[in-house]
């Protein structure tokens, strides 16, 4: 695939916004923008980290992975190397989200009490993001052990404050 058959078009991209199309979402105007510069941002890694190897290492492709963001899904191309030592850091290996902010929404959403098939359908409904229930349980798992050890705290014990309220009405005495 040429390179000009990739890069975001800006005249299309504004055509867009004029015909009212969402700028976020799984059909948003910003999703191809924001894969690109992901995939630039990627490249510049391997970059650097081939031209700090000492052994004899050189690139190895490609590996596809759908990532899932609050402006919608997209395929990320995210490079290999050979000896198979290149760790991303912008997105690492085995991530499928782009930021912590769909995980922030998730354990949000569980800690007001809703169920796994709640928070599912209200995260297509408004972002377009299919995401199952083991991902979901997968996501508040890492913070119920740190909920359950919060809950079993042991409560201080000291001065209590307390207030009472007296509902009084002043009146003033009118001139006669």
């Amino acid at each position: 695939m040429k390179k000009e058959d990739t890069e975001f078009d800006f005249e299309k991209a504004l055509k867009a916004i004029q015909s009212g199309q969402p700028l976020l979402g799984k059909e948003g105007i910003l999703t191809p923008l924001i894969r690109d510069l992901t995939e630039a941002a990627l490249e510049g890694e391997i970059d650097s980290h081939l031209g700090q190897e000492i052994a004899a290492n050189r690139r190895n492709g490609k590996s596809k992975k759908t990532i899932k963001a609050l402006n919608g899904n997209f395929e990320l191309n995210t490079p290999r190397d050979r000896t198979g030592t290149f760790s991303p850091k912008l997105v690492k290996k085995h991530q499928t989200t782009l930021s912590d902010e769909i995980e922030q929404k998730i354990i949000a959403l569980y800690g007001f009490g809703m169920s796994y098939k709640d928070i599912s359908s209200h995260l297509q409904e408004m972002y377009g993001l299919e995401i199952s229930s083991g991902t979901l349980a997968a996501v508040t798992d890492k913070i119920l052990h740190t909920v359950r050890q919060w809950q079993a705290r042991p409560l201080k014990s000291g001065p209590r404050l307390t207030s009472a309220f007296s509902g009084t009405t002043n009146y003033t005495g009118l001139p006669s």
